[in-house]
């Protein structure tokens, strides 16, 4: 064996020696986010022989949705308006001439719990008949279901995601509104079922409370009134509350209507008109959806690329949808020739030039309002 053979197969032998395979780590390793929100993954090199190439894939070899955007070095992988099917793991691949090595990322869209009462209200049954009564619930996380009257929980029958709430023989005490109440992290629901008893007495004189509008919608910084009318006999007192949270600071409650000044995001939720009499109480609800304009940020807001790169900007705004991107570049007539937008805010040059170096403009509109984040972008050979 000559000498120069000999001098390949050391280096090759201290190469393997040497060479290391890549370690990666992902921030965050799981993340729970609302649907129509963004959240990004970032997938980092921790050891290993350089060049270290990054891709992201989904556990399952499913492709990546086309809400799913991979940053230029593909480190970062941001889902801009999640949706349902975005839901599951996905995992950073991380390949070198050494070997390869994965990292897994989870992802949870998480909503409100929704609610159905099987027989709907009102329910008519006479003395001495069984009453059976079904609530569904679906939400995410999997919410508690109860049920309630006069706001005592009630022992009731429950599987995964029904609570069962029976009465052997009703009897004209058992008249009046029962509640069923969904909770998870993300909110509370309720649906109120009303038990009519024929044949005895009370029921007839219990009151009935009823709202003007079950929903209401109002802008943030706004006045907002929900009027509120009671039926009974004697004539029921009223009152307001709203559902898991004292009333906000600023109101006022003067002939049955509830009056909100300047409202904010955090007044969002379900008001209750509380009617009761010596006979029992009656319960009427108005859901307040409380809109603001969008918040916006770019991902990155700064990115130096040399000329021939791919420059991607993904524009990201949190507020009431449905929300529109607008990208421009600040100081110019127009944006560099090549360049594409997205529905979904993403700013899309397949190959920079020098001149292509400024600052863009991101403008995120809603029904509301509209703001604007930055991005510096510097391409230099």
């Amino acid at each position: 064996m000559d000498s120069s053979t000999t001098a390949l197969l050391l280096c090759s032998l201290l190469w393997t020696v040497c060479a290391q395979a890549p370690v990666v780590s992902v921030e965050p390793r799981s993340a729970g986010v609302r649907q129509g929100e963004s959240v990004s993954f970032r997938c980092r090199v921790v050891s290993g022989s350089q060049p270290v190439h990054l891709e992201w894939k989904r556990t399952n070899n499913h492709p990546l949705a086309d809400n799913v955007k991979i940053g230029p070095d593909g480190s970062v992988l941001t889902i801009a308006n999640t949706r349902n099917g975005n839901q599951g793991q996905y995992r950073c691949v991380a390949t070198n001439s050494a070997g390869r090595s994965t990292m897994m990322a989870s992802l949870t869209i998480k909503h409100s719990p929704k609610v159905r009462v099987t027989p709907a209200g009102p329910l008519r049954v006479r003395l001495g008949e069984p009453v059976a009564l079904e609530c569904h619930a679906t939400g995410r996380p999997r919410p508690s279901v109860t049920w309630q009257r006069h706001g005592t929980q009630l022992v009731t029958r429950k599987t995964e995601d029904t609570s069962t709430l029976k009465v052997a023989a009703v009897s004209s005490e058992d008249a009046g509104v029962y509640v069923c109440q969904a909770q998870n992290t993300e909110g509370v629901a309720e649906v109120k079922v009303e038990v009519i008893v024929e044949g005895g007495q009370g029921a007839a004189n219990a009151p009935k409370a009823t709202v003007s509008m079950a929903e209401v919608t109002a802008v943030e910084g706004h006045m907002v009134t929900m009027q509120c009318q009671a039926t009974g006999s004697p004539l029921p007192v009223v009152s307001w509350s709203k559902l898991r949270a004292p009333l906000p600071w600023k109101h006022t409650v003067e002939g049955g209507v509830l009056t909100l000044t300047s409202v904010g995001r955090q007044d969002s939720g379900q008001y209750i008109c509380n009617a009761t009499n010596t006979h029992g109480y009656s319960q009427a609800y108005t859901q307040l959806e409380v809109d603001s304009p969008p918040y916006t940020t770019s991902l990155p807001d700064q990115v130096r690329l040399r000329p021939g790169d791919t420059l991607r900007l993904q524009c990201l705004a949190h507020g009431s949808h449905p929300i529109t991107f607008h990208w421009t570049r600040v100081g110019r007539a127009g944006m560099p020739a090549g360049a594409e937008t997205s529905k979904d805010g993403q700013l899309l040059i397949g190959q920079v030039k020098l001149n292509d170096s400024g600052t863009y403009k991101c403008v995120a509109t809603n029904h509301v309002g509209s703001s604007e984040a930055l991005a510096k972008v510097t391409v230099k050979s």
